[in-house]
């Protein structure tokens, strides 16, 4: 080949660079413009906060993505107990997946760390080892042999308490704790399930079932506008809310934006309606299937907003694990194996040093300042989302529901952090009954880092569409 040859297939391949940069570099063969529809308005400022999309792509996909994914491969964060037998509480629901993939795998007791098995009591022994602090029954066994150490002949206060009051008392403030939960309590444990070995992807669940269930959340139990009709609220119409009223919406809206990710991006690839399966599916990004849910065209202009709305639910439980780290500090995250505690407590104080370092938080103290009637809207408020937290047992898949159930349990634990008053100034000091102050049950910390990494994953995912798409 000589040189006039070679400089004819070198300006040629030059040529064909200048026209794939041209149409802007997509594999699709469409106007790049068209394939970026989905994005092309999410920039600038994320509404009712002050911080913008780039900030937080950047700050999540750089510095917390990656410490996040490591994080709840841990046992702590990896065995989540949930009760998925419940029945819905208001309609009768005999839907089934489409595949059988929609099946959860409860866990074998042998799976299961030795640190979580049994009942755990709350952490009220301040200078006990863990293992004698997580022992089943702790605080009776307590409470029954304390009157050894007393010499009765002496007749002083008898300070002991009875097992039966004891139990009373625990009614008592489990009675109060209630009042600052934004999710209803099971009325049974449930079992242990390895969120590692059922992972969040599409199912095949959709349909008239899985339509109600988002039907019910946004029509009945979300703040609306009057005179709006549509399942979602347009924005136009969402200036004319109160901040409180629009921040209950913002938020629904981004969690299922953020599930709507979750799917497109763990897509099923074979035919949709195919029962076959096969060791060779497999699930992967499913770009059409991320336009067709998000694109202008298919969705009223709306999809950008939606997208929003995925970030600003990102910050507000962003600023929930910044409020709560003082405590979340001091968790010992026990499970019976030393070394993976220790390690498991070095990560978690890490990632916390993060999100702390996040210069723009959401910024809760603005909320439910009116006075009396602020506070009828702050409990209307808490009994919306409690009533969410109920529709998840409606449910038609396993699967579905199991990481619907985690997801709104991480989100109202944030909300509760935020505005059940208890994490305003929290000190680590015990009252003179040597008992904390307030507590996050070990399901809540899981559920709350859980569901903050399935928002971080799906910011994560989104800038995957973006590169695809480009």
């Amino acid at each position: 080949m000589n040189l006039e040859t070679e400089g004819r297939m070198f300006y040629r391949l030059l040529l064909a660079i200048l026209f794939f940069l041209q149409v802007g570099g997509n594999y699709f063969g469409t106007n790049s413009e068209k394939d970026d529809q989905c994005f092309c308005k999410l920039k600038g400022s994320i509404d009712d906060c002050t911080c913008n999309v780039d900030t937080v792509d950047y700050f999540n996909n750089m510095r917390i993505y990656p410490r996040i994914q490591s994080l709840l491969v841990r046992d702590y964060f990896r065995f989540y107990k949930v009760n998925l037998k419940q029945d819905c509480p208001f309609w009768a629901d005999d839907s089934k997946c489409a595949i059988r993939y929609c099946h959860v795998l409860p866990c074998q007791d042998d799976d299961i760390p030795e640190g979580l098995k049994g009942d755990i009591p709350r952490d009220i022994h301040l200078n006990e080892s863990p293992v004698d602090k997580y022992r089943a029954n702790a605080q009776i066994n307590d409470c029954r042999h304390s009157a050894k150490d007393h010499n009765m002949e002496l007749g002083y206060l008898n300070t002991t308490i009875s097992s039966e009051n004891y139990k009373e008392f625990e009614r008592w403030q489990q009675h109060d704790d209630a009042q600052d939960n934004f999710c209803v309590k099971e009325s049974s444990p449930g079992e242990y399930v390895d969120l590692l070995l059922n992972p969040e992807r599409y199912t095949g669940y959709k349909g008239t079932s899985a339509h109600r269930i988002w039907r019910c959340i946004y029509m009945e139990n979300c703040f609306r506008p009057e005179n709006s009709p549509h399942i979602f609220i347009q924005s136009s119409k969402m200036n004319g809310m109160c901040l409180e009223k629009r921040v209950f919406y913002r938020v629904i809206s981004g969690l299922h934006t953020s599930i709507n990710i979750h799917l497109c991006s763990k897509y099923l690839l074979v035919p949709q309606d195919s029962l076959q399966v096969s060791p060779d599916n497999q699930w992967g990004p499913n770009l059409d299937e991320l336009q067709r849910r998000f694109s202008s065209e298919t969705t009223g202009d709306e999809g950008p907003n939606w997208l929003k709305n995925l970030y600003f639910t990102y910050l507000l439980q962003l600023r929930a694990l910044a409020k709560a780290a003082p405590y979340l500090e001091r968790e010992e995250y026990y499970t019976g194996n030393e070394v993976e505690d220790e390690d498991t407590r070095l990560a978690m104080n890490d990632i916390l040093n993060v999100v702390r370092s996040f210069p723009v938080h959401f910024n809760e103290s603005v909320m439910f300042t009116g006075g009396a009637e602020a506070q009828v809207l702050k409990e209307e408020f808490r009994q919306h989302f409690i009533n969410i937290s109920r529709i998840m047992d409606c449910v038609g898949c396993d699967k579905c529901k199991l990481w619907g159930k985690l997801q709104i349990h991480g989100l109202g634990t944030a909300l509760k952090i935020l505005f059940s008053g208890k994490f305003d100034k929290w000190e680590s000091t015990l009252n003179n009954l040597n008992r904390k102050l307030f507590f996050l049950e070990r399901s809540e910390i899981v559920a709350l880092v859980n569901a903050f990494g399935r928002l971080s994953e799906s910011i994560f995912e989104l800038d995957r569409f973006r590169r695809m798409m480009r």
